[in-house]
């Protein structure tokens, strides 16, 4: 688990299929509606493109095929979540972004044991809040791979 104020961790809400998803909030700069995506070539399956965003470019991931889900046609509802982390900025295709809530950390459950889901891979907790289920991604896990870490290592930059 990451930063929190107190013992809540303040996370925005989105949906993947039927499931509901939570990032911190503190690495969310801005939510966008989806846009034109510029392909790049020989990219991973789950990048999709870039974006230019107010001037600077992004990156754009489908978190549908990054987690190994049925992708679909983007419609108005799908969102995207701009991400930053240790300077690094990135785009995460949704299907919609719903709420910012509070989380209770001492509620919070560690990653279930899940067999046959990719997903499972990138989760870092669950959480229980009344009816619904949340599951708290962890962020670098999912923007790690293997062309992300070779990028890094010729550019020079700081990882995650």
């Amino acid at each position: 688990m990451e930063h929190s104020t107190g013992n809540y961790l303040k996370v925005i809400v989105f949906q993947l299929q039927d499931e509901e998803y939570a990032l911190p909030v503190e690495y969310v700069s801005a939510i966008e509606r989806i846009q034109p995506i510029t392909r790049v070539p020989r990219a991973e399956e789950f990048v999709k493109g870039v974006i230019n965003l107010r001037g600077v470019i992004i990156p754009i991931i489908d978190l549908r095929l990054r987690f190994g889900m049925v992708e679909t046609e983007l419609t108005e509802e799908n969102r995207i979540i701009i991400v930053k982390k240790n300077g690094f900025e990135v785009g995460l295709i949704v299907d919609t972004a719903s709420d910012v809530i509070d989380l209770a950390l001492d509620e919070m459950e560690p990653n279930p044991e899940v067999v046959g889901s990719e997903a499972a891979d990138y989760i870092d907790g669950v959480s229980k809040i009344e009816d619904r289920l949340l599951i708290l991604l962890d962020l670098k896990k999912i923007l790690i791979s293997d062309q992300y870490t070779q990028a890094v290592k010729e550019e020079g930059q700081k990882p995650l």
